[in-house]
């Protein structure tokens, strides 16, 4: 029933974990180009072993950056209801035989196909591989850098008027503050099952019963956000901050070889899951 309340040990995104690594190093320009990258290319890989490859790829990166795998694992908890609603609509529903493919039931509007079965396997795999990828991105990059690396890979957005500033900082604020909301939540969890709330006492699978239990905190979380927002709203203003106004920068980056290396082999690791005929 304990670990029904430790929701901060399941959130890795928005979490910064130093351990100097050769991912730490690197530009955040670059680190960020190299992951979406391979995020596009996971989103478009359909086949079994493009994936199988994709994952083999999250899970070194997390042996090179130093970060133990259980962070990733622990990162997929909480997406598990997800995963198993959308693999369950789209085992019962998407119901397409394409290319010689097999019919295992049909009844009434219901038909499970080989198509279906593999299109559920990928899904769940892509999640997985996603959700890796994001938390060593997050882990193994501080919330500035996250802002600069935005900022300036964006950059060019500025040219035709795009608030490339405001758009990073609202992107970085929102990555920041999921493990705040998840510290906050769990406090409103504890504080609600000492008074006889039915917290942690029914089975992970019973997800609409689950789900229910939540709306008693769902409220005060989000009376607790508006309260965050404004006490960010005040810091910024005391700050002297101005929305819109030009800023200089006081950190320069400059790439080296180790950048480029890194978005070249994020590049060929991309063209070799997506090229070859698996």
């Amino acid at each position: 029933m304990s670990a029904e309340f430790e929701l901060t040990r399941n959130i890795t995104i928005g979490q910064y974990l130093p351990t100097a690594s050769v991912v730490h190093r690197l530009d955040p320009r670059f680190k960020l180009g190299a992951f979406v990258i391979l995020i596009l290319a996971i989103a478009i890989c359909d086949t079994y072993v493009g994936n199988l490859f994709a994952l083999a790829i999250c899970i070194w990166m997390f042996q090179i950056s130093k970060i133990p795998l259980h962070y990733g694992i622990s990162g997929i908890k909480p997406a598990i209801p997800f995963i198993i609603i959308l693999a369950i609509m789209q085992l019962l529903f998407y119901g397409e035989v394409v290319n010689g493919g097999t019919v295992y039931l049909k009844y009434g509007f219901i038909t499970i196909t080989s198509e279906s079965v593999r299109l559920v396997i990928v899904s769940a795999m892509r999640f997985v591989e996603v959700i890796f990828l994001s938390s060593v991105l997050t882990l193994s990059t501080s919330t500035t850098e996250l802002t600069h690396g935005m900022e300036r890979l964006l950059g060019p957005l500025e040219k035709v008027k795009f608030p490339v500033h405001a758009f990073a900082l609202i992107i970085t604020i929102a990555v920041r503050f999921v493990p705040t909301f998840a510290m906050e939540m769990e406090k409103m969890m504890k504080a609600q099952a000492s008074r006889g709330a039915d917290f942690g006492t029914g089975e992970w699978w019973r997800i609409i019963q689950r789900t229910k239990d939540m709306f008693p905190i769902i409220i005060p979380l989000f009376n607790v956000a508006l309260s965050r927002a404004e006490d960010l709203i005040l810091a910024m203003e005391a700050r002297c901050y101005t929305p819109g106004a030009s800023r200089t920068r006081y950190t320069q980056y400059k790439a080296v070889g180790k950048d480029y290396v890194a978005l070249i082999a994020s590049i060929v690791i991309s063209a070799v899951m997506l090229a070859i005929p698996w």
